[in-house]
């Protein structure tokens, strides 16, 4: 019984986290004047150059690209970035150019390696032809509105604000790995990212969306000083506080178009950003497990068999993980079929399972190459044995028994 009650006393220190991003996503979205009131109050629009990295055919994109070109904004420049004309995201962005040949949108391909980033290396040499001094970098999978460029351009009035990035909500979600995907990103992902900003003044920064000046880029050392790392979203974000510079976190929801992930889609990319994360972290990736209240619940249940109190535990918390994971989605104006949240508490075993992966495995695949990732998510060339899983997991054991 003992161990019933550790556990109890872990699920509701995750009930009560919990409880707290609610909050913070509420007081983020708090209205202060609607949309096009906030972009009004902006006193200057700076002409920006809007990059967008493009790898693959990422659902809706056309409807993603076509977002960016239609902005009620003064003067800005659209530029879509190949790494490969055969890719079939360059017909998609070659039909978006067709429609809008009365606007400022080019495609630059040009093949670079400069570092193992392949996002990074897909930035360089756009980043290399945009004309305005203030740039915009926005992954392919983004949909917003008209009012976005006009919006999220406030906070750069103030030339103590280094960056501004934005919270995100995931939409779409019409197979099973897109639908935990979107009731991940707006439950744990946008309710973190809350948190951590209301009640620790810790911005985080993710590379949907990411909005600063040339000068303040180029003074961290441009994107060479991140061409090497996995997560160059938050060490750019890191480098330029480390400027005496604010990262804002703008309360512009983004749209995070989700729509035909398959389930191994969804492991993968919640594999990799927990390694990240690990990697980032160290110590401080134990604690999220224990933010995970479904998760820690079921434990006792595992251990100690079905008892009266062991099915209750669970039962009383996945009924309240439903009832927030329903009310966020009615916060965020985006909510999904009432139904759909049941599924909540299967994503967050999912994620608890998922949880457990970094301590055994350090490679990590992205847009077809395997990487070694190191500290500080620092990526190296994965020798061919360590592709093999058995190996890897031998391996990551031994790394973490001798350290």
């Amino acid at each position: 019984m003992v161990l019933f009650w550790i556990f109890g006393v872990v699920t509701l220190w995750g009930l009560i986290i919990y409880v707290l991003q609610v909050i913070a996503v509420r007081s983020a979205l708090s209205p202060t004047g609607n949309r096009k009131k906030q972009a009004i109050l902006s006193q200057s629009y700076p002409p920006i150059s809007v990059i967008k990295p493009l790898k693959g055919l990422e659902d809706n994109l056309f409807g993603n690209l076509e977002s960016f070109c239609v902005q009620d904004y003064p003067e800005y420049e659209v530029i879509f970035s190949l790494q490969d004309e055969n890719d079939p995201a360059f017909k998609v962005a070659r039909k978006i150019m067709e429609k809008f040949a009365n606007k400022p949108v080019s495609i630059i391909i040009e093949r670079c390696h400069h570092g193992f980033n392949p996002k990074v290396n897909n930035l360089f040499s756009a980043y290399r032809h945009s004309k305005y001094p203030t740039i915009l970098i926005s992954d392919s999978n983004v949909m917003v509105d008209p009012y976005y460029l006009r919006t999220i351009v406030k906070p750069m009035d103030n030339p103590e604000v280094g960056l501004v990035c934005n919270l995100i909500k995931g939409i779409g979600g019409k197979t099973i790995g897109s639908i935990f995907e979107n009731l991940h990103l707006n439950s744990f992902i946008l309710g973190n990212i809350c948190f951590l900003d209301k009640y620790l003044r810790i911005p985080c920064v993710v590379g949907k969306s990411m909005l600063m000046r040339k000068k303040d880029l180029e003074a961290i050392g441009g994107l060479a000083s991140v061409k090497d790392v996995l997560a160059e979203d938050h060490f750019i974000g890191e480098k330029i506080r480390g400027q005496k510079q604010r990262v804002v976190i703008s309360n512009y929801l983004i749209n995070n178009v989700n729509e035909y992930w398959n389930l191994r889609k969804f492991i993968n990319r919640h594999v990799r950003w927990g390694k990240m994360r690990w990697k980032i972290g160290g110590v401080k990736y134990l604690l999220e497990l224990t933010i995970n209240p479904v998760f820690t619940a079921f434990l006792p249940l595992l251990l100690l068999g079905p008892t009266e109190e062991t099915l209750f535990l669970p039962a009383l918390v996945c009924l309240m993980k439903i009832t927030g994971d329903f009310y966020l989605g009615r916060s965020i104006s985006r909510p999904m079929h009432p139904f759909i949240y049941l599924l909540s508490p299967i994503k967050d075993l999912l994620i608890g399972l998922i949880w457990f992966v970094p301590f055994a495995d350090d490679t990590v695949v992205w847009r077809g190459n395997r990487y070694l990732m190191g500290k500080d998510t620092r990526l190296s060339l994965c020798p061919e044995r360590r592709g093999e899983w058995k190996y890897r997991v031998m391996e990551g054991i031994k790394a973490k028994l001798a350290w």
